[in-house]
């Protein structure tokens, strides 16, 4: 299989543009988990060829058949991820309508401004996601944080950041760890912001990722 594109919209005010990446594997009869992929500030605009350039897709690039669904949108210029969180939600309501998707998988990574984006949108959204994975990006308050307590979270960030303080994650996994046992707190020291592609060549990111599953609250 491979990418698809689509453009989404659901009124005047909402227009995104996206990716969907289906697995070669890929079998219609078969449910399928979803990685929704937030990208960094670099990539946004209306070139879907940016997104493809960074992140997950250098890894769907190497591996044509990894065995995820994963929809990627992309930001318009000059906006962040929170601006766009209804068009978000939207999206993967049609992206279920699509294709044969797990609802008890359904996962979200995003790194650097997509890192950001991870967080508040699970924040705003905790039901949604089986698992969330954000990468260089802004940690929260303790206080916004519990809202975390029962989703499985995989966070990395590289120790010499100088665009994203590495200290906004730390802080928040460790407040997290008090009160979520299923915190995974990869740390790449002396790299800076560009383990966001790093961190994804890790295998045992996606192996960790199938055994996660939404919790029932």
């Amino acid at each position: 299989m491979g990418y698809e594109s689509f453009e989404f919209k659901k009124d005047v005010t909402i227009k995104l543009k996206y990716l969907v990446y289906l697995p070669q594997s890929y079998d219609k009869n078969k449910k399928w988990p979803l990685i929704l992929s937030l990208h960094g500030s670099g990539e946004r605009g209306d070139n879907l060829d940016k997104v493809k350039k960074w992140g997950i897709h250098k890894i769907l690039r190497e591996n044509n058949d990894l065995p995820f669904i994963v929809v990627s949108p992309q930001c318009p210029s000059g906006e962040i991820w929170e601006m766009q969180f209804n068009a978000l939600k939207d999206i993967l309501v049609d992206v279920e309508k699509d294709y044969n998707i797990d609802k008890e998988r359904i996962y979200l990574t995003g790194y650097s401004l997509g890192g950001y984006g991870t967080w508040n949108f699970t924040i705003l959204n905790p039901e949604k996601f089986a698992a969330i994975v954000p990468i260089s990006g802004g940690a929260i308050s303790p206080q916004k944080a519990l809202r975390l307590k029962n989703i499985p979270i995989w966070v990395a960030h590289g120790d010499n950041d100088n665009i994203v303080d590495f200290e906004e994650s730390r802080r928040i996994v460790e407040y997290l760890k008090k009160h979520n046992s299923n915190v995974v707190f990869k740390v790449y020291k002396g790299l800076g912001h560009e383990v966001c592609t790093t961190a994804y060549e890790n295998p045992e990111l996606f192996n960790w990722l199938l055994k996660q599953r939404k919790i029932k609250v």
